[in-house]
C-alpha cells in the first residue's frame, strides 16, 4: 500500500508530524484499517522525540464524516469494538505526548470526526464547515472521547444540547461556542494551520506538554491537588535546557531559540 491510497497519510514538515485522513470518497469515514493506522501513527509519534507538534487534516471535501456505518451495520457490536478499541488507545497515547495537536478542519466534522477534532489543542476551521456530533441520530451514545472533551470546551449545559439534539452547527456557531479557535477562508486554511503548527513546534516542547496535561487534568483535581501538580510540572520544566535558554534570553533581552529539550 502506498501513501496515495493509505487510509491515513503520514508525513513530516520539519518537527511537525502530519496526519491526513484519506478516504475522500467516503468523506474520510473511519473504518477499521484507518482506526488501526491511526493507532500505529500515534505510537510512532510518541516514540519519536523529534516530533514537536502534530497537524491533523482530512483529504477531499471534508475532515471526517464519522465512523463507517457499513462496518456497524454488518456487525453492530463487533464492528463497534473493532473501531473504538484502537481509536481509544490512540487517544490515550496522544494525551501523554508533549507535542501540541492542531486540527485543520473543513467541509464536515461529524460523529467520530467531531470527537477526534475535540481532542486537538487547537482547531482552525474553514468557512462553511459543518459540525454535528450526530451519534444520537443513529441511536448511539458518543465515543472517541467526546463526552470528556465536549463539556470542557463548551460547558455541560451546551454539551448536552449538542449531544442530545444532534443538530448541525455552522462554523460561526462553532467558533462562538468555543469548539474551534478560528474560522478562516478555505483557501487560507492549510497555510494558517501549518504556520500555527510550526510556531508550536518551535516552542519549549516539554513546557507545552506540561501545560496541555495540567489544563486537561484540572477539572479532575481539587485546588490543592492542582497546585501540587503545577509545582511538580514546573520542576520538570526547570530541569530542561529550554528553561535555561528562556531565562538567559530574558536577561539578554533577546528571543529564546528553543530546542524542545
Amino acid at each position: 500500500m502506498t501513501q496515495d491510497n493509505a487510509p491515513l497519510q503520514t508525513g513530516r514538515e520539519g518537527a511537525v508530524a502530519t496526519l491526513r485522513f484519506n478516504r475522500p470518497a467516503a468523506l474520510n469515514a473511519l473504518d477499521v484499517p484507518m482506526a488501526e493506522a491511526f493507532l500505529a501513527a500515534a505510537r510512532a509519534i510518541a516514540a519519536d522525540k523529534s516530533v514537536r507538534a502534530v497537524l491533523m487534516s482530512g483529504a477531499g471535501k471534508g475532515f471526517m464524516a464519522g465512523g463507517d456505518l457499513s462496518v456497524l451495520q454488518a456487525d453492530p457490536q463487533g464492528g463497534a469494538k473493532a473501531l473504538i478499541g484502537p481509536l481509544h488507545e490512540a487517544l490515550v497515547v496522544l494525551a501523554g505526548i508533549d507535542a501540541p495537536i492542531v486540527a485543520q478542519v473543513h467541509g464536515v466534522a461529524a460523529g467520530a470526526g467531531l470527537s477526534l477534532m475535540l481532542q486537538a489543542d487547537f482547531v482552525l476551521a474553514a468557512e462553511g464547515t459543518r459540525f454535528n456530533l450526530a451519534y444520537v441520530n443513529i441511536g448511539a451514545s458518543c465515543d472517541v472521547g467526546a463526552s470528556w472533551a465536549l463539556p470542557r470546551w463548551v460547558g455541560l449545559r451546551r454539551a448536552l444540547e449538542i449531544a442530545m439534539l444532534g443538530d448541525m452547527l455552522d462554523a460561526a456557531a462553532a467558533e462562538r461556542m468555543g469548539l474551534v479557535n478560528q474560522v478562516l477562508p478555505a483557501d487560507a486554511l492549510p497555510e494558517a494551520a501549518m504556520v500555527l503548527a510550526q510556531r508550536l513546534a518551535h516552542g519549549p516542547t516539554v513546557a507545552l506538554g506540561q501545560l496541555r496535561r495540567l489544563m486537561r487534568g484540572s477539572f479532575d483535581r481539587t485546588l490543592p491537588e492542582q497546585l501540587d501538580a503545577e509545582s511538580a510540572a514546573f520542576q520538570v520544566c526547570a530541569a530542561t535546557q529550554d528553561f535555561r535558554t528562556g531565562v538567559d534570553a530574558f536577561f539578554a533581552r533577546g528571543k529564546a531559540q528553543f530546542q524542545g529539550s
